[in-house]
């Protein structure tokens, strides 16, 4: 078995762990290749196992890698995923942030999960991504999120209107700070600190929330995700700013802006015993009040 590790940086009070993850990958034979800048940055604080070879670009993941593993956070995972593309690789995300919903695996687990890739008893959750057409070329290669699109206004700009239309028919003028189209992984994300709604992963729909709107009747809707969801974007600033999950691009206003479902899906590996109730419970404390 091979797999590949990406991570941004190596903190001190994780190192025990990192060596242990590595030495756990030597005990069960998987050859690992490790990003490239991460690997510089560790290669004098871990023992690494011998033949630990580098990628840095996603053309370097090959049909030889059979995982890749994401150790850090949330943002961790999602820079992982502008790696794997649509290459099918599944992704395991562990937990060496905070939260930790997408990265859903504990850094107390890590033997667990080492076995669990040995002996292949994992689930593979497929989630849905997010696609952004434009009349310009942005984000590069990466046009896709995970969790969500978002419009905002610069930071000196007073409100924007944001036109929205569904399939081309007229949905909602939206006078706010922004807009946020987020898939069902992101209603967990930025859409809920937002007060948009909790949306289990295979809901197949997207979630459009206003980020501090001025209208008081508006509220989250959740719309089929075959929909094609467009924008036309009225502002006193020439220009906003346009996201996907954490990258970001100041364009002007008159861009025109369009997302819809990814042709292809993301493999996301969980424990068997990781399900999304479970992750409501553990992250959200639902169901733990001792009120109960």
């Amino acid at each position: 078995m091979k797999i590949a590790i990406y991570s941004r940086i190596l903190e001190e009070d994780k190192r025990s762990d990192v060596q242990f993850f590595f030495d756990e990958l030597a005990k069960q034979k998987i050859s690992a290749i490790v990003f490239l800048p991460f690997l510089e940055e560790i290669k004098d604080r871990i023992h690494l196992p011998s033949g630990t070879s580098t990628f840095f670009l996603s053309e370097d993941l090959t049909e030889e890698i059979d995982f890749v593993i994401s150790l850090g956070g949330d943002g961790t995972l999602l820079d992982t995923v502008t790696l794997v593309r649509d290459k099918g690789i599944p992704i395991v995300g562990i937990n060496f942030g905070r939260l930790g919903f997408l990265a859903g695996i504990g850094r107390e687990q890590l033997a667990d999960a080492v076995k669990a890739l040995t002996n292949q008893t994992f689930v593979v959750d497929k989630r849905t991504l997010i696609h952004l057409d434009a009349s310009i070329s942005m984000f590069g290669h990466v046009p896709f999120a995970l969790n969500e699109f978002s419009i905002h206004k610069r930071d000196t700009a007073p409100m924007i209107k944001i036109h929205t239309y569904l399939n081309g028919e007229f949905l909602n003028t939206y006078w706010a700070d922004g807009l946020i189209v987020a898939t069902p992984t992101g209603s967990t994300g930025y859409s809920l600190s937002c007060n948009g709604p909790i949306v289990f992963p295979e809901s197949g729909s997207f979630l459009i929330t206003a980020v501090a709107p001025h209208n008081l009747n508006v509220r989250p809707i959740l719309v089929p995700d075959n929909n094609i969801i467009s924008f036309e974007v009225e502002s006193r600033s020439e220009q906003i700013i346009c996201a996907l999950d954490s990258r970001r691009e100041i364009v002007s206003k008159n861009v025109q802006l369009a997302v819809k479902k990814e042709s292809f899906l993301l493999n996301l590996v969980r424990l068997t015993e990781n399900n999304f109730l479970q992750t409501l419970h553990n992250k959200l404390t639902w169901g733990l009040d001792k009120r109960n």
